[in-house]
């Protein structure tokens, strides 16, 4: 049986491995912990971390039965993506330049400046380049890792006397501890998921980010059908940004901000989203983007012409205090309710919860999608009914 091997089992891997399963492809989850919410998907599990490309090489190498490599949800992955690939000889589509532009914000941020497409001010580098070199930007700044995900590592700062401890905590969570300083830009907060296809956007979805302040991580994200000059706008400016790093098929997952008439991309990366993003736009447009990832993975080309064109949500499931997960009641109800088109569960009874602050925290995610905002508002508010997290918080 032909199998795909699917860097990471993190919960945003999840809808891969049942995509590929729909397809016909066995799945070997590759993750350093044993106990990823991705192993209990897969049908083989290679416990070695994802960043030893050399033990995963040496794993997968004379092997006839591997396919295709996926890294979905996250760009952790990615690097060791487009080395494996490399190494095996099995479809990629990654250049180096896309991946560095996934990996590296600040570099993002060089390709719009060369591109001339706006953005804010920023520094970049150490956490004492950029303390030496953040005075010469205006506050309010947001402090990041430049290679790091899952909301981890992010402070807004009001004014420079929270930037040492902001700068420190983001050095703390970058992989190669460095640290980019922005200044915070005002407007309207969208995500975007999309699918190149043959270096033009196939299909595009962009969604309001819903946060429960004062915490910036999305509690949830409400996508929708946009006016004409938005799409078009966003789409010219992907498709720049993708012809300039070599970018040509294949999902992406994007930051941006609306302020006034102009569009400012955030970030991007050349991965499925996480968070439910990737199914998200599939149900926005009536086509399984997530299997058509896994196609691309081996070699094969989708089919992307859109269906329909509706609204879609998707909700975390998650608790308000630490402890013990007993139980997630009502899943079964909340699935069958009109509107819910999956309801994906990340953690089980008995494993260790903690209050929603960063994404990795959520314990699953509902998705909805319907024919107006209010019909899938109504949707989400019936499965806050249903739905109960019980925590044990001894």
């Amino acid at each position: 049986m032909k199998r795909l091997v699917i860097l990471g089992g993190s919960d945003g891997t999840i809808s891969s491995f049942r995509a590929a399963r729909r397809l016909g492809l066995a799945t070997v989850c590759v993750d350093m912990r044993a106990d990823a919410p991705g192993v209990r998907e897969a049908d083989e599990f290679l416990h070695v971390s994802t960043r030893d490309v050399e033990a995963v090489t040496a794993a997968l190498r004379d092997r006839d039965d591997v396919v295709g490599v996926l890294a979905p949800g996250t760009d952790i992955n990615l690097p060791a993506l487009v080395e494996v690939t490399r190494r095996l000889g099995l479809p990629g589509g990654l250049s180096d330049a896309a991946l560095r532009v996934s990996v590296d914000k600040a570099y993002f941020r060089e390709v719009c400046e060369r591109l001339g497409l706006g953005g804010p001010a920023y520094v970049s580098g150490t956490a004492h380049e950029v303390l030496r070199e953040a005075g010469r930007l205006a506050f309010p700044a947001i402090v990041k890792p430049v290679d790091s995900g899952s909301s981890r590592g992010i402070t807004v700062c009001a004014d420079p006397s929270g930037l040492a401890g902001a700068v420190e905590a983001a050095a703390a969570v970058s992989p190669s501890a460095t640290v980019i300083v922005e200044e915070l830009v005002i407007g309207r907060d969208l995500c975007g998921e999309a699918f190149l296809q043959d270096g033009r956007v196939a299909l595009l979805g962009l969604s309001d980010r819903v946060v429960a302040a004062p915490q910036v991580v999305a509690v949830g994200h409400d996508m929708a059908p946009r006016d004409e000059a938005l799409t078009a706008e966003v789409t010219r400016q992907l498709e720049a940004v993708c012809a300039e790093v070599g970018y040509t098929d294949g999902p992406l997952n994007l930051d941006l901000f609306l302020t006034g008439d102009a569009v400012v991309l955030i970030e991007m990366g050349a991965r499925i989203g996480g968070n439910g993003l990737g199914e998200a736009l599939g149900l926005m447009y009536g086509v399984d983007t997530v299997a058509a990832a896994v196609l691309l993975a081996i070699g094969e080309r989708p089919d992307l012409a859109p269906r329909w064109s509706r609204h879609a949500s998707v909700r975390m499931l998650r608790s308000g205090s630490a402890g013990t997960l007993l139980a997630l009641h009502g899943l079964d109800e909340a699935l069958a309710l009109p509107g819910v088109a999956d309801v994906v569960v990340t953690t089980r009874p008995g494993e260790p919860v903690v209050p929603y602050t960063e994404c990795r925290a959520k314990l699953g995610y509902v998705l909805a999608s319907g024919e107006s905002a209010t019909a899938v508002a109504e949707v989400l508010a019936a499965v806050e009914d249903t739905v109960r997290v019980s925590v044990d918080a001894r």
